[in-house]
């Protein structure tokens, strides 16, 4: 059976015992550029304070175990996972609700190869040792950049790896090729000068998704709402103050701020509700990754319930 698990290395803090009443757990990525900011800044405490709610903060290393920790209950909310996590999480019997989205952003994963490399077109792919993570956007972008070639999976030679250890084995030549997302493909950009193959335009529009389970939206609808609207308030003012909110985030991820900048620059961040009609493309991702082999059985992403502002 299709399972993930939550190993310790991949995340921090995960507390084992029942959650206080007034305690909110959320589980984020590095790549959770919002969450971050608003947990540098204090600011989502102190719209809870009415509220007289405490957070605590779970750091993983990607999004599958994060989801997977979701849906057993060790955290309440989930911050930003790429559009593919939850279709995996559904598929190993994950318990989720969407709460809301941040609007497409194709330009902000691609397929990286190295500045010198004869690789120019992507049927030039064939034969490739290619590190890529397994489940994320990326694994899409990926399956979908081998069907515009003509290729499939079984013509390359993938290698599933987090980002960090992706883009390690990229840098020391282990990989032909890179799939990532900002902010690492940035990073790995500004460190190699890497070029950027194909991006996904016209492949995978790429949206991220704000999470929780039904079990916790029935309980604490009021705390979604202010969740809400604070990742709203944030995602627009980071689009409105780019330097700034590159220098806040340089300092919580330690890179570079430029290199924050460029990969912010590809990202929406803009966040709004969940609608059915916007999760079109969910079905199709999970018609590949089923067709794939990747799921014991297939997926009707339609079954995961959505939750909705009060603004709404």
């Amino acid at each position: 059976m299709l399972g993930f698990a939550v190993a310790g290395a991949a995340l921090t803090g995960l507390p084992s015992g029942p959650r206080a009443a007034e305690t909110l757990r959320i589980g984020y990525q590095k790549s959770s550029t919002l969450i971050s900011l608003l947990k540098a800044s204090g600011e989502l405490e102190k719209a809870l304070a009415s509220e007289n709610v405490k957070l605590s903060w779970h750091e993983f290393t990607s999004g599958l175990p994060l989801l997977e920790a979701l849906s057993a209950g060790h955290v309440d909310f989930s911050a930003d996972v790429a559009d593919t996590v939850p279709i995996f999480a559904q598929a190993a019997g994950g318990k989720l609700l969407y709460v809301a989205e941040e609007a497409p952003s194709p330009t902000a994963q691609a397929i990286l190869v190295p500045a010198k490399s004869e690789i120019a077109a992507l049927d030039q792919l064939k034969g490739a040792k290619i590190a890529v993570t397994k489940g994320a956007g990326s694994h899409y972008l990926l399956l979908a950049a081998l069907a515009k070639a003509g290729l499939s999976i079984k013509d390359v030679s993938p290698a599933y790896l987090t980002p960090a250890d992706g883009r390690a084995a990229f840098v020391s030549g282990n990989v032909d090729a890179f799939v990532v997302w900002d902010p690492f493909l940035a990073s790995a950009q500004a460190q190699t000068g890497a070029r950027v193959l194909a991006n996904g335009e016209g492949l995978a529009s790429y949206k991220r998704y704000y999470l929780t389970t039904e079990a916790f939206a029935q309980s604490s609808e009021a705390l979604l709402n202010v969740i809400f609207e604070q990742l709203k308030a944030k995602g627009a003012w980071v689009k409105a103050h780019p330097k700034e909110a590159a220098e806040q985030l340089a300092a919580i991820w330690k890179i570079d701020a430029a290199v924050v900048e460029a990969g912010n620059a590809r990202r929406s961040y803009r966040v709004g509700a969940v609608t059915r009609e916007g999760l079109s493309e969910q079905q199709k991702i999970a018609d590949v990754f089923f067709a794939e082999g990747l799921f014991p059985k297939a997926v009707v992403a339609a079954e995961v319930p959505i939750w909705r502002p009060a603004a709404q």
